[in-house]
């Protein structure tokens, strides 16, 4: 009788740590036109509480910072947070003591919008239940410019329950790859990085964050096609590939054969 085939890249695994945006979850909408209605929730909110505003040269330059934000996170991977951006650039507009209460309401009222796009994979919460019930430590490291719309998100799509850490850059202020943010998890669930997995979809968050951590490294690709992950094709290789979250059980039973 033939034996399992044992995967090239054998080792026990006790932890995996999973992304969340496309991995776990999904956007089901048409972008531009759900950002334009988040940008219209957001002055809507800052004007109902008093605040005198130029609505399209405040939306434009708020557009402008969170771009250059953008751009300036993917080669620091430091997070300032959204929140940070918005209380700059009112300080400047003239409205440089807000109570943080008022802030953080403005945004839940922004990302509220798009929140309603955000949809569970529909192998997730089965494939969690099942990697729970074997005995893994699972956690959970977002790239996110705000905490409290992520914890909304992992709330909605009924994940919780499933992660002893969930960890976002917003809240530690460092993003993936920098290994800190993993070491910190891993910390959390007390498990050495070489019996660690990252399972993401990003080749230069997820991917190369893990082999920063030590960690080995889970490739989900059926959201994967976009061009920052094919400017890393040739230079990030993960050490295993799959294309769905239902494939994960099988890949890591074969990694333990």
């Amino acid at each position: 009788m033939e034996g399992k085939t044992p995967h090239p890249n054998r080792r026990r695994l006790d932890a995996l740590i999973f992304d969340l945006g496309n991995t776990l979850i999904y956007f089901d909408g048409h972008l531009p036109e759900v950002l334009l209605r988040s940008e219209a929730a957001l002055i809507h909110s800052l004007r109902s509480a008093g605040l005198r505003l130029d609505e399209q040269a405040f939306l434009q330059e708020f557009r402008a910072r969170l771009e250059r934000y953008y751009a300036e996170r993917e080669s620091e991977f430091i997070e300032y947070t959204t929140a940070y951006l918005l209380r700059t650039l009112l300080a400047e507009w003239g409205h440089p003591h807000l109570p943080e209460a008022l802030l953080r309401q403005a945004l839940a009222e922004m990302y509220a919008v798009t929140q309603q796009y955000w949809l569970p994979e529909a192998d997730a919460l089965p494939v969690l239940q099942d990697l729970k019930s074997r005995g893994f430590r699972l956690g959970l490291i977002s790239n996110a410019s705000d905490d409290a719309d992520v914890q909304t998100l992992i709330d909605k799509a009924a994940l919780r329950p499933y992660f002893e850490v969930i960890l976002t850059s917003a809240a530690l202020g460092v993003r993936k790859p920098n290994p800190r943010i993993f070491h910190t998890a891993l910390a959390a669930l007390g498990a050495p990085p070489e019996r660690a997995a990252m399972v993401g979809d990003t080749l230069g968050a997820d991917i190369l964050g893990a082999h920063n951590a030590g960690m080995f490294s889970i490739w989900i690709t059926r959201r994967a096609d976009n061009p920052a992950n094919r400017a890393h094709l040739g230079t990030i290789r993960p050490d295993a590939v799959i294309a769905t979250l239902s494939e994960l059980p099988g890949l890591l039973a074969s990694l333990s054969a």
